[in-house]
């Protein structure tokens, strides 16, 4: 199993060969199991698959790091084992691919995911041909070079990605589309005229130079570490009555506007609630010296740190702002479209086609306690 992740560039597995605590948690790559991989060098030379000494590559991730050799193989949308005709099919194409030999502790131990494909631009990988979208749209005459990700609000239903034009499905309102920011870098990255809480702006982004990244691969909104402290004084709330659990989700709160700068300079408003941002649990503060007590409500919020790339104004638009709008990657135009999600009606009597992991519990959860 593998994330899509729009925020890295290229696609890792665990390889057999790697034996590490980390290594052994996940499904691991057997090389010599494949008939259509070739053994290749940092040059995509082939070499010989019992060589001594390969090639490495030292990948990093936000919180983690990958090391592997690399192999030219053959990656496909759906199951093709034992199918040695997959050059013809357009749902295969042929990339390179990191083996990884070695994975930080932190953060693979706990995913359940094996590894990561990046759908960043191509600029992103160490060359064009890491990438998979790249060299779908490329070699395989794809109707549009576009790819849709929609992201489910209930375990219930499936989360999708699709390649060659988005799920027309899958959105509630029009595509509206936001020009790729310096797509030389990579990523996918907009420019972000302001954020702005019950209608304060945040003055970070006065200036206009703020940028935020649309990363399926994180699970939080990003604030630059300099605003993150404000922007979680903004967003938290105090529940009345002391309740014993609370789902915070379902707490009124304010909204969170990001609006960003569109074709020819139009303004494109991307708005979450609390259902998107607050954490599930609530905290309660105990004030030791009078006894009392007082539920909060809060955001789930991603410091970033001042990135020698990006820059110190980077946001992260990360899972809770993927789940509220479909987002729609172009690969040519360089831009990004979008649109509130469709999330389909639950049908008890359907057969479930994906699994779920570390699901959490369906009882409110009781407050976290604090002392002070």
């Amino acid at each position: 199993t593998v994330v899509f992740d729009t925020g890295s560039g290229h696609l890792f597995l665990p390889s057999a060969q790697c034996t590490t605590e980390t290594c052994m948690k996940h499904s691991r790559y057997n090389r010599t199991a494949s008939a259509s991989a070739v053994d290749i060098n940092h040059q995509g030379h082939e070499v010989a698959s019992n060589a001594r000494v390969r090639d490495q590559v030292n990948i990093a991730y936000g919180t983690g790091e990958v090391t592997g050799a690399f192999v030219r193989e053959t990656i496909c949308l759906s199951d093709h084992s034992g199918d040695m005709g997959t050059e013809e099919s357009k749902e295969c194409v042929q990339i390179r691919v990191i083996t990884a030999t070695e994975l930080t502790k932190e953060p693979f131990n706990t995913f359940e995911f094996d590894g990561v494909l990046g759908l960043g631009l191509a600029s992103l990988a160490v060359d064009p041909e890491f990438s998979f979208f790249g060299q779908l749209s490329k070699l395989n005459s794809l109707p549009e070079d576009r790819f849709g990700y929609f992201l489910s609000r209930s375990d219930a239903v499936a989360s999708e990605i699709s390649f060659g034009g988005h799920d027309a499905r899958r959105v509630a309102s029009e595509l509206e589309w936001v020009p790729v920011h310096k797509p030389e870098l990579g990523f996918w990255q907009v420019k972000v005229k302001s954020v702005s809480v019950a209608g304060e702006a945040l003055p970070l982004c006065d200036d206009g130079d703020c940028v935020a990244i649309a990363d399926t691969g994180t699970s939080l909104i990003g604030a630059p570490r300099q605003a993150a402290q404000r922007l979680h004084w903004l967003l938290a709330r105090k529940v009345p009555d002391n309740p014993s659990e609370i789902d915070c989700r379902t707490f009124p709160g304010p909204d969170l506007i990001f609006e960003l700068e569109g074709s020819d300079g139009a303004s494109v408003n991307i708005t979450v609630g609390p259902e998107d941002y607050s954490r599930a649990t609530a905290m309660r503060v105990l004030q030791s010296k009078t006894n009392s007590s007082q539920v909060i409500c809060r955001a789930s919020l991603l410091p970033v740190d001042e990135d020698e790339v990006l820059g110190p104004k980077a946001w992260i638009l990360g899972e809770p702002v993927l789940r509220k709008y479909y987002t729609a990657y172009d690969w040519r135009e360089q831009q990004i479209g979008w649109a509130l999600a469709a999330q389909p009606a639950e049908d008890a009597e359907a057969v479930a086609v994906h699994s779920i992991y570390g699901a959490p519990p369906a009882e409110p959860p009781t407050p976290t306690q604090v002392v002070v």
